[in-house]
C-alpha cells in the first residue's frame, strides 16, 4: 500500500513539474527583424507549437529572444567557409524553470527549413555544462552530453549568466569556444559524414532550448 501511495505521488509530482515547464506561447510572438527566420524542433511542431510561439526582436543593437518552444534562429545571409571563427554573447535573464535551459551557436547550417535540415550546435547550461550534437533531418547525433566545463560562467543567485560561446573551424575541423577556450575541438572525420553534417560550410546562427529570456549581442564572423 504504501508502495502504491509512493508512486502515485512521485506520478503527480512529475505530472506537476512537466506542467510548469510546458513550453510555453510569447505574447506577441514572430520574428520581428527583417532578413531573420526560424524553425521549432519537430517535437514542439507535432504538438501545434510554431515560431510565432516565440518573439526575436532587435534592442539596443542585440538580438532579445523570448523564446517559447525549442528550435533556431539564423539569417541566411550569416554563412561562413573554409576557416573562420563565429562567436557571440549569450545573457539568460532570469526565468523561473525546474531545471537548466540551454543556448549557443550552431554552424554547418543547410536546408533549414526543410525536414532534411542539417547543422551542428555548442550549447551551454546556467549550471557550468555544455554540449555539442548535430542533426540531419531527424537524426541527432550527441558528441558532447553535458560535461562540466571551467571556462562556463554559471548562473548567479539571481539565475542569471553570460557566456561567451563560438566555433572556430580550421582545416574541416571545428572546436566549441566558450568565453575564450576550446572546451572540445572535433576532427572533420567526426562531424562530417552520413547522418551528421555535410560540411562545415554553411549558415551559423542560433540554437535555444525551451521557456529563456535571452540578449544576444556581439553576432560575428571573422
Amino acid at each position: 500500500m504504501r508502495a502504491t501511495t509512493l508512486a502515485l505521488a512521485l506520478s503527480f509530482a512529475a505530472t506537476a513539474v512537466a506542467a510548469q515547464d510546458a513550453d510555453r506561447s510569447v505574447k506577441d510572438g514572430g520574428i520581428k527583424i527583417a532578413g531573420w527566420q526560424g524553425r521549432v524542433d519537430r517535437r514542439p511542431a507535432g504538438q501545434g507549437k510554431t515560431i510565432a510561439d516565440s518573439r526575436l526582436v532587435s534592442e539596443g543593437g542585440a538580438l532579445r529572444l523570448s523564446v517559447g518552444p525549442a528550435g533556431n534562429f539564423w539569417n541566411p545571409s550569416n554563412t561562413a567557409k573554409g576557416n573562420y571563427e563565429v562567436k557571440a554573447t549569450f545573457k539568460e535573464h532570469k526565468m523561473a524553470a525546474s531545471h537548466p535551459h540551454s543556448y549557443g551557436i550552431f554552424i554547418g547550417g543547410a536546408d533549414l527549413e526543410s525536414d532534411n535540415e542539417t547543422l551542428m550546435y555548442c550549447i551551454a547550461y546556467g549550471n557550468g555544462t555544455f554540449s555539442v550534437k548535430t542533426f540531419h533531418g531527424a537524426k541527432v547525433t550527441t558528441l558532447v552530453d553535458r560535461a562540466a566545463s571551467d571556462a562556463l560562467k554559471k548562473a548567479d543567485a539571481n539565475g542569471e549568466s553570460t557566456n561567451e560561446i563560438g566555433w572556430r573551424v580550421k582545416d574541416g575541423n571545428a572546436a566549441c569556444v566558450i568565453n575564450g577556450t576550446e572546451v572540445k575541438s572535433f576532427t572533420k572525420a567526426e562531424v562530417v559524414g552520413a547522418d551528421k553534417l555535410t560540411s562545415t560550410d554553411g549558415i551559423y546562427g542560433i540554437r535555444v532550448s525551451h521557456n529563456l529570456e535571452l540578449t544576444v549581442s556581439g553576432l560575428t564572423k571573422k
